[in-house]
């Protein structure tokens, strides 16, 4: 299991976190998504590493953008 961390603009609410949460599930290999919109910190864990990019995309997909990766 891999964990990353993201930090993504423009969440304001739990709707926010959830349009981004179904996003990411959508992503291949990823097993588990965290959104705390308030800190606009997003987790996510998956069976094998992620291309930044394709995070990048489904959050650019539920309408937010993606400022920075962490590990």
């Amino acid at each position: 299991m891999t964990g990353t961390s993201y930090t993504v603009a423009g969440m304001t609410c739990g709707h926010c976190a959830t349009f981004v949460t179904e996003e990411l599930e959508h992503i291949p290999g990823v097993t588990a998504v965290t959104v705390d919109a308030g800190t606009g910190t997003v987790s996510v864990t998956s069976d094998k590493g992620l291309d930044t990019e394709d995070v990048r995309a489904a959050v650019e997909e539920a309408g937010y953008e993606l400022t920075h990766a962490h590990g």
